[in-house]
């Protein structure tokens, strides 16, 4: 309760980071890098380039780092574990669908070095994506309620 007798809002408290934990330093990092590498792609010529050129490559880089900064912003813990490991996973599945052919490799035009850097992110962003959420969920355990009853 606070001074003016109304519960506080423990629970929104809890969601938020309160310190700098490797999801949100690394969230901090890589979203910023995805939007750099989207429009690096758009700058730099195919020929002097060892990734991807392509189009809609360079756009999906621009909205996932813009999408990673907003939930930066959002300063809630489960929602930046959620995005690396999400991002992990898609990275992962990058190179799955380039070694496979499946969508969206015609229009991502992956290359060899494209490949090698979405195992290496992929592995990375999940472990610790997934490592954020098993340790949040074992320090942030509900509390226990406890009910008392006044004699009469």
């Amino acid at each position: 309760m606070n001074r003016i007798g109304k519960p506080d809002s423990t629970r929104k408290a809890e969601t938020r980071i309160s310190k700098k934990t490797v999801n949100y330093l690394t969230l901090a990092i890589f979203a910023p890098l995805l939007i750099l590498v989207g429009v690096a792609g758009f700058l730099i010529p195919a020929s002097l380039s060892l990734t991807s050129g392509a189009a809609p490559y360079n756009v999906f880089h621009i909205v996932f780092g813009a999408i990673g900064l907003l939930v930066l912003w959002s300063r809630k813990e489960w929602l930046v574990n959620c995005f690396n490991a999400g991002f992990g996973l898609i990275d992962l599945y990058q190179a799955l669908a380039s070694y496979l052919n499946l969508l969206p490799k015609e229009y991502f035009l992956w290359t060899r070095v494209d490949d090698i850097t979405h195992v290496a992110l992929g592995l990375v962003l999940a472990t610790i994506g997934f490592y954020g959420m098993s340790s949040t969920r074992n320090a942030r355990r509900p509390p226990t309620i406890v009910s008392r009853t006044l004699p009469s």
